[in-house]
């Protein structure tokens, strides 16, 4: 049976559908890997046995009542713990949140339920969502199912080992600096980071609001391209709770329609260099899609430096200012992490008012004159992150003969939330320690659906493996 919580979500549902499997048989069976093997992980905030068990036991009811079903029916899923989910546990790592029960689910919670998934648990982040490894200190620290010395990556890492493993089916998690794409880079799944304002984030903290809202979005996380699309259909739509909020359409794309999309490509933005076997993830990449009939030309756009320098103002010091006010008078809880970004910003001039109008009109400047560039490649690939997975508390790594600093790693995933591109990770490769890399396939914004149709194309020539925390 723990073969089964392998499959795709997709086939899951079809085999639910055909009677091939009962919900509460496939809901058991991610129990009893969650028993087996998150003693090594660590993924999990809440388990919710109870209310589960339940609802499986009405999904089989529903088909035996030959009720109508939804694309999701009965399938077992994870939310990440930053994400409202009625009576599961909201304290997205902070002990300013501890105890914090959700009372009402947030919106793309009731719409994956209203499709038929079982919520059988939410997952663990670090500290207010601050890095890209999870370790609290509610938590502890979350380990990675292909090296449990290393990290599953962050903010979304509890999300990511836990579909890795086969622990769940697939899930949400959220990403304002790489925090989908990096935690499935890293562990070796698919993920998708959103145009901001294309599944709502009413529901989440902190709150996508304001200048956050440009940078934090809440996407889908899978083992496949194909339960990706699955996910985002069921959660893709406005909410009155997200200000980036838009009612646009899902759209479906012939072969013809796909093949004359030009795609650009680089393995090295000049912040951070790549490992050796990122940079052939990405060569093998250009290489199966033009053996797929793709026109695939190098092409590294210009603005990214200014992008990731607007990025740093709104994240790490719109960020620290946040944080010094949530913990004045407790600085007694902040846990490393926070503590860390507060160095990181302390670097910095203090942040004016100036300064936040000053990166705000330089935002939309820097976003049109990238977007004037991709009318000519609408699709660019590149990597996820300079280096893949890393050893529990790392912050500098050496490539070549050059040392990357921890912030300036994660840099290829940065400043697409700061430009509001939908981008996605696909895995296509592995490094000299056998981890899994992913490479990054980035759209235009509110072409979500088009980066989805072309990481298909992708994954023919990769895609997930089982990791061997066996």
């Amino acid at each position: 049976m723990s073969t089964i919580t392998r499959f795709p979500a997709v086939k899951m549902a079809a085999m639910i559908r055909d009677r091939e499997i009962s919900v509460v048989e496939l809901v058991e069976a991610h129990f009893r890997e969650i028993r087996r093997l998150n003693g090594k992980l660590n993924a999990f905030v809440s388990i919710d046995e109870e209310r589960a068990r339940r609802q499986a036991k009405l999904a089989d009811d529903a088909i035996a009542a030959k009720a109508p079903l939804g694309p999701l029916h009965g399938v077992p899923i994870t939310i990440k713990s930053s994400i409202d989910v009625a009576g599961l546990a909201c304290e997205t790592g902070t002990r300013l949140r501890q105890g914090y029960v959700a009372e009402v689910d947030a919106p793309l919670v009731s719409r994956l339920k209203s499709a038929g998934a079982i919520v059988i648990g939410n997952t663990t982040v670090p500290e207010f969502l601050m890095a890209w490894e999870t370790d609290s200190a509610l938590y502890g620290r979350t380990n990675n199912p292909w090296d449990v010395a290393r990290t599953p990556g962050g903010s979304s890492g509890g999300e990511a080992a836990a579909i890795a493993a086969g622990c769940s089916a697939g899930g949400i998690g959220s990403d304002g600096g790489g925090s989908i794409r990096v935690p499935a880079h890293f562990s070796g799944i698919c993920g998708l980071k959103p145009t901001p304002g294309r599944i709502p984030a009413t529901g989440h903290f902190p709150a996508c609001l304001g200048p956050f809202a440009l940078l934090g979005v809440v996407g889908p996380m899978a083992r496949t391209i194909a339960d990706l699309a699955l996910l985002f259909g069921v959660i893709a739509g406005p909410d009155n709770g997200d200000p980036n909020a838009a009612p646009v359409p899902l759209r479906r794309f012939d072969r013809a329609t796909l093949l004359g999309t030009r795609i650009g490509y680089f393995e090295d933005n000049g912040r951070a260099p790549v490992t050796a076997e990122t940079r052939i993830a990405i060569q093998r990449t250009v290489q199966a899609l033009r053996d797929q009939g793709f026109t695939v030309e190098p092409f590294l756009p210009e603005g990214i430096d200014e992008a990731l320098r607007i990025w740093h103002v709104l994240f790490i010091d719109g960020a620290a200012t946040v944080l010094r006010q949530a913990y004045k008078g407790r600085e007694d809880d902040m846990y490393s992490i926070v503590r860390e970004i507060l160095r990181f910003s302390e670097q910095d001039p203090p942040l004016t008012a100036e300064m936040l109008f000053d990166v705000l009109f330089g935002r939309d400047i820097v976003r049109t004159k990238f977007l004037e560039q991709m009318e000519r490649y609408p699709i660019l690939l590149c990597p996820t992150s300079a280096i893949p997975a890393f050893r529990h508390g790392e912050r500098s790594w050496t490539i070549g003969n050059k040392t990357v600093q921890y912030l300036d790693a994660f840099s290829y995933s940065q400043c697409f939330n700061l430009l509001g591109n939908p981008a996605a990770v696909v895995p296509m490769g592995r490094s000299a320690e056998g981890l899994p890399i992913g490479v990054q396939i980035v759209g235009r914004p509110w072409e979500d659906d088009l980066v989805l149709a072309i990481s298909n194309f992708v994954e023919q020539a990769g895609g997930w493996k089982e990791p061997p925390i066996e």
